[in-house]
């Protein structure tokens, strides 16, 4: 199988803390991955070196097969590698179409002539990067609300509005941050088929961090276990469940 994103034993130390030490995961083509473990565990951490908030220490992390290791975060948007947040982060004074629209912009060919003048070229593109957000909005079931405030709508649409505004900048890879947090049961169901839709209808591979065992095994074709910033265990959904070492590092050596 080819691999879309390859992470090849990456650490990251803050201080004296080793947060991540010598990590190694491969997503490939079209295929849903999963990252789990206790709090602390450096799950996290994690995602902000794939995607460059945080620089990496030691190792590479390579997409398409090409070294992106330390990249800008804006360049590694645009190389295909997007992101959603633990908590989530909707902007303000705009509506939920224009939110999803501000991830697209970069992306638009123009100048800043084009943008004074207001050029048909300007005008064109932007006519395209509303219709684009308009389809991503009814891929995730929002299209009724597209003119609404985003922070008035409940926990879990404002969630799937993070989510197609991530899709808004084309990505290969998606990497969804606990999507499933604070949501309730029937919330979780419905954000499980969210994702089987854009997996099945997008080309793109996901990765997941998430403590909803419900939709971590339900989606995932591998999972990667981490317990205190190191790799305790890899494997399917099947063999994770029967790891003791899982086991003893969720609910504690007595069980």
């Amino acid at each position: 199988m080819d691999n879309r994103l390859v992470i090849k034993n990456i650490a990251k130390s803050f201080g004296g803390v080793k947060a991540v030490q010598d990590i190694s995961i491969e997503v490939g083509h079209q295929q849903i991955v999963s990252i789990i473990g206790p709090n602390g565990a450096g799950k996290t951490t994690v995602f902000n070196l794939i995607s460059g908030i945080y620089p990496v220490d030691q190792g590479s992390v390579t997409f398409l097969g090409e070294n992106i290791t330390n990249r800008p975060q804006h360049l590694i948007t645009r190389a295909g590698i997007a992101r959603t947040f633990q908590n989530i982060r909707l902007f303000k004074g705009l509506t939920v179409l224009e939110n999803v629209m501000t991830a697209h912009d970069p992306m638009i060919r123009y100048n800043l002539l084009d943008s004074l003048l207001a050029t048909p070229k300007k005008r064109r593109m932007d006519k395209e990067n509303q219709q684009l957000s308009e389809y991503y909005l009814d891929l995730v079931g929002l299209s009724a609300v597209k003119d609404e405030d985003p922070f008035n709508l409940p926990y879990g649409h404002q969630r799937k509005l993070e989510i197609a505004r991530a899709l808004a900048t084309y990505p290969k890879v998606l990497l969804l941050d606990e999507p499933a947090a604070g949501l309730n049961t029937v919330e979780v169901q419905d954000l499980i088929k969210l994702i089987e839709k854009i997996h099945r209808t997008l080309d793109i591979s996901i990765v997941i961090i998430d403590h909803r065992m419900e939709l971590i095994m339900d989606l995932s074709e591998k999972i990667y276990v981490l317990n205190f910033g190191k790799l305790l265990a890899e494997g399917t959904p099947e063999e994770i469940q029967n790891n003791d070492d899982v086991t003893k590092a969720y609910i504690g050596e007595g069980y």
